[in-house]
């Protein structure tokens, strides 16, 4: 262990006597010994050094007392004279001085030389700084054991809390991963350390003060970075697992109890009701699909299906929204722009369909957060096992694809603003900055490709629903 002038004076080979009355340092450790006959040492000191001389340059008293101001302000812990060379006793000034300033004097006498006294420091450091790492090895030890006997990050920090004596907290956007308090951490109280994952789930580890680091944390982040990763990609084959269910259920391609089972498999119990969490982001949706969830929704069954992120929560709506703008939230705090839509609440597999359906027509809407539209026809007819919608919707509007790839044409949009617009032939003109002719024009083609005239009420419904198919299949694509 590093040792103090107290301690150094005991030691009985050494000879050592203290001299003078002041002991301000007198129990500080020290750093290291420095042996100077210079008249200003200072800058060469860095402080915590035990300065030792026999005063060779320091034949007068105003030399003895600078050099003694010089040391002091260094940050020295004491001096040590050395008697029987050039002075035969401390020099009553330097003795003076040093009391003034409350710095430690000791006296080393002839048969001692100065050599033996920094070895003993050198080996009390040695020594220290041994005790230290072994103390972090096992450290490290205790740490790794905890993850990989299967504990997890809780069964790490709960350790890492223990060598530090201090709460622990790890929070990773919203969400908080562990915390063995109720507090909530604040950088006031809380030193704070980034834990990087090369990914989006990067996390901050969360230590109390007041606390000591002899290098455990620093072993901690590495652990904590490399558990993180090992989550992500088992969150990843979890909900490649449970979107393949889902996506056979929303696709109609069971039968109820197999679904029920293969459902039930994953987590999802379909006599229960259910709501659809879907969330939707174009631009990010490699990460959302693997990304975490807030802590409200980790105990949820998650999936990716397509490019979307699905979330299936057992609610009777009423929590559903609150539970959405917490997932909102989380996502936008994490760099994710997403689209949440909710689904309604409804019992059995086919009622997940609606759900997911719902959920799907509610997100084109735009909005952070989106709640479903009463009694969505076109997602009880998506859902519906019965009703080829799909098959209608491409019958319907593949002329006018393929009329618009060969000739340039924009009946489709047009089709879609005059539908947009209730039928009104000027709005679309507006819209579109068209002549009403050329507008009129267009639709004249609409009907003649399709068979479908806009103008008519019951083809106007048949249209419509081709296009709310084709906007919802291509989401879901």
């Amino acid at each position: 262990m590093a040792i103090s002038l107290a301690a150094l004076v005991g030691v009985h080979s050494l000879h050592l006597t203290k001299a003078g009355l002041a002991e301000t340092t007198w129990h500080h450790d020290i750093n290291w010994v420095a042996v100077t006959e210079l008249e200003d040492p200072q800058r060469f000191l860095n402080g915590g050094e035990l300065v030792l001389t026999t005063g060779m340059r320091l034949r007068s008293a105003f030399e003895q007392r600078r050099f003694v101001r010089q040391v002091q302000r260094a940050g020295a812990v004491g001096i040590g004279f050395g008697i029987g060379l050039t002075h035969d006793a401390i020099p009553p000034a330097l003795l003076a001085e040093a009391n003034r300033w409350g710095l430690p004097i000791v006296e080393v006498p002839y048969e001692t030389p100065f050599i033996a006294i920094g070895k003993l420091v050198a080996d009390a450091q040695s020594a220290d700084h041994f005790a230290k790492l072994e103390r972090l090895i096992a450290g490290h030890q205790i740490l790794a054991r905890a993850l990989l006997t299967g504990g997890g990050l809780a069964e790490l920090l709960k350790h890492l809390g223990g060598m530090l004596r201090t709460d622990i907290a790890l929070t990773q956007f919203t969400a908080q991963l562990y915390n063995s308090t109720k507090d909530h951490p604040t950088a006031d109280k809380w030193a704070s350390y980034p834990v990087p994952t090369g990914r989006r789930d990067a996390c901050t580890l969360w230590v109390r003060h007041p606390f000591e680091d002899s290098g455990i944390i620093g072993y901690a982040q590495n652990l904590i970075s490399v558990e993180l990763n090992n989550m992500v990609k088992q969150r990843q084959a979890q909900r490649a697992l449970c979107g393949q269910v889902i996506e056979d259920v929303i696709q109609g391609a069971l039968e109820t109890s197999e679904a029920q089972r293969r459902l039930a498999g994953v987590g999802v119990n379909s006599t229960r009701k259910n709501v659809v969490l879907l969330a939707v982001s174009a631009a990010h949706h490699k990460a959302l699909v693997s990304t975490s969830v807030p802590q409200l929704l980790e105990h949820e069954v998650a999936a990716a299906v397509g490019k979307d992120l699905v979330v299936v929560i057992n609610d009777d709506g009423a929590g559903a929204p609150a539970l959405a703008r917490s997932l909102s939230d989380h996502l936008a705090e994490a760099g994710i722009h997403a689209t949440i839509g909710i689904g309604g609440a409804y019992t059995k597999p086919n009622g997940l369909r609606w759900s997911y359906f719902e959920a799907r027509d509610a997100a084109r809407h735009g909005l952070p957060v989106n709640e479903p539209e009463r009694l969505s026809l076109t997602s009880l007819l998506l859902a519906s096992e019965d009703v080829p919608l799909a098959d209608m919707a491409h019958e319907s509007l593949d002329p006018l694809r393929a009329f618009d790839a060969a000739h340039g044409a924009e009946l489709l949009t047009t089709l879609e603003s005059y539908l947009n617009n209730n039928g009104s032939v000027a709005a679309v003109a507006e819209a579109l900055t068209l002549h009403r002719n050329t507008v009129r024009y267009r639709l004249a083609q609409i009907t003649e490709l399709t068979g479908f005239d806009p103008a008519v009420t019951a083809d106007r419904v048949q249209l419509w629903l081709a296009l709310a198919v084709a906007r919802l299949g291509a989401r879901q694509g």
